[in-house]
């Protein structure tokens, strides 16, 4: 059988790991490196779909499974013809394992599982098992995530309802979802864990890929329409990091995420050590991760593709990425790229600041809106604000990225 999803390398960077690329997914190619935008609910905060071909240009989109299992259900996604007909994404699409909301939003985040199996919250679980609404839970909703072998036990942060994640039950849900790429159920831990719990977490995570190999196996119809990632955890040892990704490079993926959280400081070793061990031929996903230096450093050292939900979040309460005009140049000359900045439009500045958004950015929002016409409208309380500031943001680390890919293939 024909894998939904390959990756073919176009270009490979000289003295680094960076190389661009192309995934082939059912709904299309995808050019890589490229920025991969964040619609969590099966929407882009403030966006219609039109207007991330019309004004931002991105090729990929990634919704998150751990919301939509609890909104709207995965199950009135699957009834519309998946994800791309429910909302409307005419474009690749991806689903994360949910494991990250789970853990970060439960108390047991990062911790292992006795301190949580123990008192008040094993008596909930005891007397009113899974699914079943407690008003005292939801009372204390964010306090609960058991980690055990099989899965996690959590509390929902809409209700505080009680749900269980295994390997098995994320890929189900995946399914129904119906993303072209869909990632293995993975335990997201804290970057303060000690080496113990890291690698604990890290044996727990590649047992539960294998649960999830498995688990898309079973489902003919699924195999042939989505890929499946692994996620490569160790936290900042980068022994581990090598280690998870030996393990990973041994199962049948047809991709890889990069996940767990890093500092500034160790994110391009902690990338290195992995993508000099991940397979050469199949692509690699940095989770969450995705600031312009970032996305650089993450190119030097093989990622191929980005997401996170800055662009959207920041742009939501007024702030926008702007150049500089100073350019950067990486070591051995790989990169040319513009530095950029966060400005807060509701300074006092920019009320009377008549100057285009970012004088220096070629997108539509840029060029035809002011500082101070946002300014006004952040001030004033009017969504079109968010909407015109998540659009210039996304647009301009689309095209951040895009940029960096045109200068690796202009160097063959």
């Amino acid at each position: 059988m024909v894998k939904p999803v390959t990756f073919e390398i176009e270009v490979k960077g000289k003295g680094n790991l960076a190389r661009t690329g192309v995934i082939h997914t059912p709904h299309g190619d995808i050019s890589t490196p490229a920025f991969v935008v964040v619609g969590t609910k099966a929407s882009v905060k403030s966006l219609m779909p039109e207007d991330m071909t019309q004004y931002i240009g991105n090729q990929v989109t990634l919704a998150n499974t751990y919301h939509l299992f609890l909104q709207p259900g995965h199950e009135i996604i699957k009834e519309a013809g998946g994800i791309h007909q429910f909302a409307n994404w005419q474009m690749p699409t991806m689903t994360d394992s949910g494991g990250f909301q789970v853990f970060s939003l439960g108390a047991a985040f990062g911790k292992g599982v006795t301190k949580f199996a123990q008192g008040d919250v094993s008596e909930v679980v005891e007397q009113h098992g899974l699914n079943v609404y407690s008003r005292k839970v939801a009372e204390d909703h964010g306090k609960l995530c058991i980690i055990d072998e099989d899965g996690v036990t959590f509390t929902s942060h809409l209700d505080g309802s009680m749900h269980r994640f295994t390997a098995e039950r994320s890929i189900d849900i995946q399914h129904a979802i119906g993303a072209d790429i869909i990632i293995a159920f993975d335990e997201c831990t804290s970057p303060s864990a000690e080496r113990e719990y890291q690698k604990e977490a890290m044996d727990r995570t590649h047992r539960w890929a294998k649960r999830s190999i498995m688990a898309h196996k079973q489902n003919y119809d699924a195999l042939k329409k989505q890929g499946l990632y692994g996620v490569v955890q160790g936290g900042q040892f980068l022994d581990l990091r090598q280690e998870s990704a030996r393990a990973l490079s041994a199962m049948d993926f047809d991709g890889f995420g990069i996940g767990g959280s890093f500092s500034k400081s160790d994110l391009g070793d902690s990338l290195r050590v992995v993508n000099e061990i991940l397979p050469e031929d199949k692509p690699r996903h940095l989770l969450g991760i995705g600031e312009p230096e970032d996305i650089v450093q993450g190119i030097l050292m093989g990622c191929d593709t980005f997401d996170c939900v800055a662009p959207t979040r920041i742009g939501r309460t007024g702030t926008i990425y702007v150049m500089t005009g100073k350019m950067i140049t990486t070591p051995c000359g790989t990169f040319t790229y513009p530095e950029t900045k966060k400005i807060n439009l509701n300074n006092q500045q920019y009320k009377t600041d008549h100057t285009s958004l970012d004088p220096l950015s070629q997108g539509y929002v840029a060029q035809t809106y002011t500082k101070a016409y946002l300014a006004h409208l952040f001030r004033a309380g009017e969504i079109l604000g968010p909407h015109l500031a998540s659009i210039h943001n996304l647009n301009f680390i689309v095209n951040f990225t895009q940029n960096l890919r045109e200068q690796l293939l202009a160097k063959t």
